[in-house]
């Protein structure tokens, strides 16, 4: 009795629609270096298979097989991307930690009103939503900027 081996990437190469697909390969084409790049091959290779076969992705490309598990997994990596920035993907709660994660980024940089703006923002939409977790996370996250922002503040103010 032969099993058909699993392979997580052929897996999700195989689940992607015709559109998905299309998407991946524009996200990748917007770097020209990426358009000779040995995982868009190993992608093209795994299309077109009916079944997962490692020696064939080998002969088929120029990846060598030492390199072939981080060909893969990079692949991968992109592929989801790809899938994340795909609006059909887009939902409440994606865009909410997006703009978490913009806000933190801007935190970071020390641009604080920036910061509580977005997440003033982020903060309604989660509450609208029920997105209760993501509105705690969002209140925490202001508490520190709003204590980091006031401590400056109290700084540089009396001293102007």
């Amino acid at each position: 009795m032969t099993r058909d081996q699993k392979d997580n990437l052929f897996l999700l190469v195989k689940s992607l629609t015709k559109s998905e697909k299309r998407q991946f390969k524009l996200y990748v084409g917007r770097l020209d270096v990426n358009a000779d790049s040995k995982f868009l091959s190993v992608f093209n290779v795994l299309d077109k298979m009916k079944s997962y076969d490692e020696a064939a992705i080998l002969k088929s490309t120029q990846v060598k097989k030492q390199q072939l598990a981080n060909v893969k997994a990079h692949l991968y990596k992109q592929i989801l991307i790809s899938l994340k920035l795909n609006p059909s993907h887009q939902n409440v709660r994606s865009y909410i930690r997006e703009q978490l994660d913009f806000a933190s980024i801007l935190y970071h940089k020390g641009l604080y009103k920036q910061s509580l703006k977005i997440l003033d923002k982020a903060k309604e939409i989660a509450m609208v939503n029920e997105e209760k977790n993501l509105a705690y996370e969002i209140v925490e996250l202001e508490k520190v900027i709003e204590s980091q922002y006031i401590t400056e503040a109290l700084v540089v103010g009396p001293m102007s």
